[in-house]
C-alpha cells in the first residue's frame, strides 16, 4: 500500500541504511584492486565547465522508448518476413525476436538505472568485462549509428522523390541533415521534444492501422470478408517450415534495432529512478501491441504469395509496403501518400535519434580517453558540439559515397551497421549476466536495485544464444545454395572489425579481465549521485492505477 514518506523515510535513505550502508573495504576502494582505466566517471568535469543537462522529461522518455520500436522495418520490411515464412511462421519469428529484445531491454534497464550513463555499451563492458571490450563496444555502437544516419539521409531523398520525381533527392537529404543537426544542437530538449511528436505520429499510425485492419478482415470496409482465408493459401500458414522461421527471425531482428537508445537517454533523464523503469516496463506491451498485432493483421489481410511483399524492402518502396496495401484493401486510395509522409517522419526520427546517440557515445569515449579529447567540448546548452559535428560530417561522407555511384562500397557500409547492432545487443546481455553475479557475490541485496530485470539468469542467456544464432546465420544466403564471396565478406565485415578494435586496444593498454569480486559497484551509481546532489531526488508519487484505487476503496477504517 502507498504511503507518504517523510524526507528521513525516503527510499534513498532506506537503501542507505541497508546493504549500501556498510560496503566492504574492497567495495569502498575498487580502484585499488584493478585498473578500471577506462571506467572513469562522467562527473570528472573541470569545475565551471558546461556538461550534459538532465532535462529529458518523463513523457519524452516514454515516447522515445515507444518510438524507438517503430521504424521502416515495421512499415515496409515486415512484408519480406511474411513472404519468407508465411503468416504463422512470420508471427512466430516476431514473437521469438520480440521476447529476445524484451530481455535485452530489461537487462539494459537494470544496469542503466543502477549506473546512469550516456554510453552504457562502452561503460558497462569496460566496468563488468574488461576495458578493451568497452572500447570495442563503444566504437562499434558509434560507427553503427553513424552509418545508419548516412543511410537514412539516402532514404529521405528517395521518400520525397515519391512526390517530386523530377527533383534530385540529394537536396532533400541535405535539408534533412540540417534539420536533424539543428534539433540536436539546440539542446537535449530539442531532441526530446522532436522525438516526442514524431513518435506520437508513428504510434497514431499503427493504432489507426490496427483498427482499419480489423475492420477489413471482418468485411466492414473494403467490401470483402477476408477472415482467415489467407492462412490457407499456397505457402500458408508455414512456408519452408523451420528454415523459413529462422530466415524470418534474422530479418525481424534488424527491425527492432533502435530500441536500446532509451539506455543512452538515461544520462540526461531528469528522474532516472522513476522514468527509466517506467519506460523499460512498457517494452513488453509495445512489442506485443505494435509489432505482433501488426504482423498478425498483415498476415490475415495480405496473402503471403503476393509478389509485392518480397519487393518491398527500402524507403523507396512505400507504394507496395504492407501497411499501404492494407489501407488500399480497405478502399483508401490515398494510402500511399499518407504512408509516404509517415515513412518520411520515421526516417527523420531514426536519423535524429542516431545523431543523438552517436554524439553522447563519442562524448563519453572522449571523457574516458578512448577518443580525442576535443570531443569533450560541451556548449552551455549541454550539447557535445564537436562530437555532434564530427558525426554529422562522417554521415555526410557516407551519403556522398552513395551519390558517387559506388554502390558496392555503400552496401558494404550499410551491412556493417546491421550486424553491429546484433553485436552490441549481445554485449548488453553478457554485461548484465556479469553485473548481477558480481552484485550478489559482493553481498548486496537484490531488493535494493532501483529496477530488477525479470527471469534472471534465463533472460540474458536466452538473448545471448539467440543473438549468436542470428549473427552466425546472417550470411546463410551468401553460402547456400551458391557461395558468393563478395556478399559473404560484406555480411560478416562487422565481426573482424570488432575484433580489431578489441584486440588492438587490449594489446596497447595491456588490459585484463575483471574478476567478479573486483567489479566496481560503488562509483557513479544512482544512489551516489542522489546523495551527492548531482541528481535531484523526487518524492514518490501516488499511483493512479486502478489496482491502487480498488485497494483504497477497500481499505480498513482507522
Amino acid at each position: 500500500m502507498e504511503r507518504t514518506m517523510s524526507k528521513v523515510d525516503s527510499p534513498i535513505m532506506s537503501i542507505h541504511r541497508r546493504s549500501f550502508a556498510h560496503p566492504t573495504e574492497e567495495q569502498q576502494y575498487p580502484e585499488e584492486k584493478h585498473d578500471v582505466g577506462s571506467v572513469s566517471s562522467e562527473r570528472d568535469d573541470v569545475p565551471g565547465q558546461p556538461k550534459l543537462q538532465r532535462k529529458l522529461k518523463s513523457r519524452q522518455m516514454g515516447m522515445i522508448a515507444i518510438g524507438g520500436t517503430i521504424g521502416t522495418g515495421l512499415f515496409i520490411g515486415s512484408g519480406t518476413t511474411l513472404a519468407t515464412a508465411g503468416p504463422a511462421g512470420c508471427l512466430i519469428a516476431y514473437v521469438v525476436i520480440g521476447s529476445m529484445v524484451f530481455f535485452v531491454c530489461t537487462s539494459l534497464g537494470e544496469m542503466s538505472t543502477f549506473i546512469p550513463t550516456s554510453d552504457p555499451f562502452n561503460h558497462f563492458a569496460a566496468r563488468f568485462l574488461e576495458p578493451s571490450l568497452g572500447f570495442a563496444f563503444g566504437w562499434n555502437y558509434w560507427y553503427s549509428w553513424m552509418l545508419t544516419v548516412g543511410s537514412e539521409l539516402v532514404a529521405c531523398g528517395l521518400v520525397v522523390q515519391f512526390w517530386l520525381p523530377h527533383l534530385t533527392g540529394a537536396i532533400w537529404s541535405l535539408i534533412a541533415l540540417v534539420v536533424m543537426f539543428l534539433l540536436n544542437a539546440i539542446s537535449v530538449k530539442g531532441y526530446g521534444e522532436s522525438e516526442f511528436w514524431m513518435s506520437s505520429l508513428k504510434v497514431l499510425t499503427v493504432f489507426v492501422f490496427l483498427i482499419v485492419g480489423i475492420l477489413t478482415i471482418a468485411g466492414a470496409v473494403g467490401g470483402d470478408h477476408i477472415g482467415g482465408r489467407n492462412w490457407h493459401t499456397e505457402g500458408a500458414p508455414f512456408k519452408d517450415h523451420i528454415v523459413g522461421i529462422l530466415k524470418a527471425c534474422i530479418i525481424a531482428a534488424f527491425s527492432f534495432q533502435g530500441t536500446e537508445i532509451i539506455g543512452v537517454t538515461v544520462g540526461e533523464s531528469a528522474n532516472p529512478r522513476r522514468d527509466v523503469p517506467r519506460a523499460i516496463r512498457s517494452v513488453f506491451w509495445r512489442i506485443l501491441f505494435f509489432y505482433v498485432s501488426s504482423i498478425l493483421i498483415i498476415g490475415l489481410v495480405i496473402p503471403n504469395n503476393d509478389k509485392n511483399l518480397a519487393n518491398a524492402s527500402g524507403a523507396g518502396d512505400v507504394a507496395i509496403s504492407p501497411f499501404t496495401m492494407v489501407f488500399q484493401k480497405a478502399g483508401a486510395d490515398w494510402a500511399a501518400h499518407v504512408m509516404n509522409a509517415i515513412v518520411l517522419i520515421t526516417v527523420l526520427s531514426a536519423g535524429n535519434s542516431g545523431l543523438y546517440a552517436c554524439t553522447r557515445v563519442l562524448w563519453v569515449l572522449a571523457k574516458e580517453r578512448k577518443a580525442p579529447r576535443w570531443f569533450r567540448k560541451v556548449t552551455k546548452a549541454g550539447v557535445p558540439i564537436w562530437a555532434l559535428t564530427f558525426t554529422a560530417l562522417c554521415s555526410t561522407v557516407i551519403f556522398c559515397i552513395s551519390l558517387a555511384g559506388n554502390q558496392q562500397v555503400y552496401i558494404f557500409l550499410v551491412n556493417l551497421s546491421g550486424l553491429s547492432g546484433m553485436i552490441f545487443w549481445f554485449g548488453i546481455s553478457l554485461c548484465h549476466w556479469r553485473f548481477r553475479r558480481a552484485y550478489v557475490i559482493q553481498g548486496y541485496n537484490l531488493a535494493d536495485l532501483p529496477y530488477k530485470a525479470a527471469l534472471f539468469p534465463f533472460g540474458p542467456v536466452y538473448a545471448c544464444v539467440l543473438l549468436a544464432i542470428i549473427i552466425i546465420g546472417q550470411g546463410y544466403g551468401t553460402i547456400w545454395p551458391k557461395f558468393d564471396a563478395l556478399s559473404f565478406v560484406s555480411t560478416y565485415l562487422a565481426l573482424p572489425l570488432f575484433f580489431v578494435f578489441w584486440l588492438g586496444w587490449k594489446y596497447t593498454k595491456k588490459s585484463k579481465w575483471i574478476k567478479l569480486t573486483d567489479i566496481d559497484l560503488v562509483t557513479g551509481t544512482l544512489l551516489e549521485m542522489e546523495r551527492n546532489g548531482e541528481i535531484e531526488v523526487f518524492p514518490p508519487q501516488a499511483s493512479r492505477s486502478w489496482r491502487h484505487y480498488i485497494r483504497w476503496m477497500h481499505r480498513k477504517p482507522s
